[in-house]
């Protein structure tokens, strides 16, 4: 990825020492706070954009719940994703993401510093099993991402078909939901270029439990995606 290797060139200095706090808190995932390690890797993340030549340009923070113990739900372009949320979200964050993941040299690092689960999509048991551990964390005060697609779209700012199942955390949790729409955060590591790019991140209004506890996961995934897509015609 020509762009990967543009900003590790451009943070040359920085990197060895990064790097090694990075695989260190990795390693040591239990002796630190969300706080602390959202800290360290917003730094990272803040010097890699720059060094880069990415910005994000964010958008309704104001939507995000003042209290912890919630769930965004974002479209999903590529695996910049979280990286863009976590420049632009003020609050601690963990992710659910697909297995396949653990096997990328850095994000498994980053993933592991956030606490993140990681979800088999051949084993339902598995599956299951993580849905009912997120939601008791979401209870307790963690928030989460969780990409309702369940893989990244091939189509840029387009997006898929969001799975009911994706938002049964939430319902256990009786948690907010906060829809997030990303316009061209596809470009930063899948497109092979390192020219400036905007990736913009909007935090759209929140379903609270008493908006969707009549409605189906189904419903609720349809309607979802129907804001998303809205913000992102809107900011287009």
């Amino acid at each position: 990825m020509k762009r990967i290797r543009y900003m590790v060139f451009r943070n040359l200095i920085l990197v060895p020492i990064m790097w090694i706090k990075l695989f260190y808190y990795a390693a040591h995932a239990e002796k630190y706070t969300d706080e602390q390690h959202s800290k360290m890797l917003k730094f990272i993340v803040k010097r890699a954009n720059k060094g880069g030549n990415v910005t994000i340009d964010i958008h309704g923070q104001e939507n995000i719940p003042a209290d912890n113990g919630f769930i965004f739900f974002p479209n999903h372009q590529g695996l910049y994703d979280v990286l863009a949320i976590m420049e632009a979200c003020p609050r601690p964050f963990s992710v659910v993401a697909k297995k396949e993941v653990e096997d990328h040299f850095f994000l498994k690092r980053v993933f592991a510093c956030l606490r993140a689960h990681t979800i088999d999509r051949d084993d339902v048991r598995q599956g299951m099993k993580v849905i009912t551990e997120v939601s008791n964390e979401v209870l307790s005060g963690r928030n989460y991402i969780i990409f309702a697609e369940g893989t990244r779209s091939k189509n840029g700012n387009q997006v898929q078909e969001f799975k009911a199942g994706s938002f049964k955390a939430a319902t256990k949790a009786q948690c907010p939901i906060v829809p997030v729409a990303l316009i061209d955060s596809f470009k930063p590591f899948d497109t092979n270029t390192i020219s400036p790019v905007t990736v913009q991140v909007h935090f759209l209004k929140p379903l609270y439990y008493e908006d969707y506890r009549e409605m189906k996961t189904k419903e609720i995934a349809v309607l979802v995606r129907k804001r998303i897509e809205e913000a992102i015609q809107k900011a287009a």
